[in-house]
């Protein structure tokens, strides 16, 4: 039997890399069934409410799972159970994405207890940020779109544009962003498939199997409360690993909330970033509207983008509708 799953799960992935094109999950209708589980820390049944409202205005429904309200050392639930949630949802026919309802820690302990050969045939959305980017790395390396956005734990402090993004994503309606430029931004064009979420977790998967490749591609990162010189140190070890090498191009979204030492690093991540990267003649997008802040728009990570900096605008345009 784990042998007949193996051999599935080879041929999905090779017909999905012989295509060369990521697998996109079909997107939600009214009346679908939204699962939220927990995948790091714990979340309360009272707080899941805000996003049930959500849902059910959108004319969804909501299954929680048996993770919500179950507390084991911060986490909601033990390894054990929330891999365990997050494979019932994954498997569940009725249930047409999944929305992890917070980060913090604790995704990557469960990353290699999961089985994706049944969500390989059959893929539906997992939505999420930063700790959630364990999840969006994994899936990407198995040729499988995800989005990068709002979860149940920020949606009372969400702008109602930032929902509408979110509400578009699922439904299939095409996004497409246009912010202003900075002076510090480097200016340029590029295509290719979006990838990346939280930087540290992009960093802590380096040498693993749920690691991201950057060839031909656009590199989002955004981060929150880290030091300086941990981003320094990030950065150099993205570089030596080749993540912009042959990229297309950088998007950082929020950084916020960074810490120096009582002796200064003597750069800020703008400039950290700017020294590290400017070699590769790619552009450089600072300050997009995704990450840890309230502006976080929904990124679909695995379509194919347009992006562009120029002397007034950053434009970022998903070819997937």
């Amino acid at each position: 039997m784990k042998f007949c799953s193996c051999i599935i799960l080879l041929l999905i992935h090779l017909t999905i890399y012989s295509q060369e094109i990521m697998n996109i999950p079909p997107y939600l209708k009214k009346g679908d069934t939204v699962a939220i589980v927990c995948t790091a820390r714990k979340f309360m049944p009272e707080d899941a409410k805000p996003a049930i409202q959500l849902l059910e205005s959108w004319g969804l429904k909501t299954k929680l799972g048996r993770t919500i309200g179950l507390d084991s050392c911060q986490l909601g639930g033990t390894d054990v159970e929330r891999a365990a949630d997050l494979q019932e949802m994954m498997d569940n026919d009725n249930v047409k994405a999944i929305w992890c309802a917070r980060g913090g820690y604790g995704t990557v302990r469960i990353i290699d207890l999961l089985d994706f050969t049944k969500f390989l045939q059959h893929p539906k959305w997992i939505i999420g940020f930063s700790d959630v980017t364990v999840l969006h790395s994994h899936l990407n390396t198995l040729g499988i779109a995800s989005l990068h956005g709002i979860m149940p734990f920020t949606v009372p402090n969400a702008p109602e544009k930032v929902k509408q993004t979110l509400k578009d994503a699922l439904f299939g309606t095409k996004l497409d962003y246009t912010i202003p430029s900075k002076s510090y931004d480097i200016k340029g064009k590029g295509e290719g498939e979006l990838v990346g979420g939280n930087i540290s977790i992009l960093y802590s998967l380096l040498g693993s199997k749920s690691a991201i490749t950057t060839k031909n591609k656009i590199l989002f990162i955004e981060d929150l409360d880290e030091y300086l010189y941990h981003i320094d140190r990030m950065m150099y070890n993205l570089k030596r690993n080749g993540y912009f090498e042959q990229a297309k191009g950088i998007i950082v979204g929020s950084m916020r909330d960074m810490h120096d030492n009582e002796i200064p690093f003597g750069q800020n991540e703008v400039q950290i970033i700017t020294a590290i990267a400017t070699e590769y003649n790619i552009p450089i997008a600072f300050e997009f509207c995704a990450g840890h802040q309230k502006d976080n728009r929904t990124l679909m990570l695995g379509s194919q983008v347009s992006f562009e900096v120029n002397d007034t605008e950053i434009k970022l345009s998903f070819k997937n509708k």
